[in-house]
């Protein structure tokens, strides 16, 4: 049923109990991820913040990011901080493995270090505007035409979605503000309910 459904988050690393909150605060069963058959019978997938290159040694492991790109063909998934990268179509770091499920180019830790972290209110789509939190964040240097810049910061995108998927380079997981995550579901039930109508 659309109204009951069921969210993983990647549980490899980041703040993923963060998100499972969030998830229970907008009244819907969060999951933890951990192995490829987390993936089934899940309507879509979160992939925390953490560390990028980590993400991509714990491929092969316990999942394969074809597993994840698979999951993807059908179903939405949404990113934030290194999950915004490892969701990205080109980065220019071997180090690090990509879906490629976002038309974006992006940028590691371009906001700064762990110690340069920072708030700041971002532009766009959410009135009244949403208050982000930037750590070790990634600039996402370009946009493709399949993607809708959703929020900025400074003119540059920070929050971006395409028609099943969506990326933000700060963590909405670490606020109060569900609407991000709203906004996920809502793409979330859209899809179920064109995979319902196919």
């Amino acid at each position: 049923m659309v109204n009951q459904l069921k969210i993983g988050v990647l549980g490899i690393q980041g703040a993923y109990q963060a998100h499972l909150n969030i998830l229970h605060k907008l009244g819907v069963e969060g999951k933890l991820v951990k192995y490829r058959q987390d993936l089934k019978n899940i309507d879509g997938l979160i992939i925390p913040g953490g560390e990028s290159t980590v993400f991509t040694k714990v491929f092969g492991f316990k999942m394969e990011l074809e597993d994840i790109q698979i999951f993807a063909n059908e179903k939405p998934v949404f990113g934030t901080c290194a999950g915004l990268i490892l969701m990205a179509k080109d980065l220019g770091d071997f180090r690090v493995q990509q879906l490629g499920i976002l038309n974006i180019t992006v940028k590691r830790n371009a906001y700064g270090s762990q110690t340069e972290s920072f708030e700041s209110e971002i532009t766009g789509c959410l009135t009244p505007a949403y208050q982000a939190i930037f750590i070790r964040a990634p600039k996402i240097e370009i946009a493709g035409d399949t993607v809708h810049i959703c929020g900025s910061l400074n003119d540059d995108p920070v929050w971006v979605e395409n028609d099943k998927h969506m990326g933000c380079s700060f963590h909405p997981e670490l606020t109060e503000d569900t609407r991000i995550h709203a906004i996920f579901l809502d793409k979330i039930r859209k899809q179920i309910k064109k995979l319902q109508m196919a």
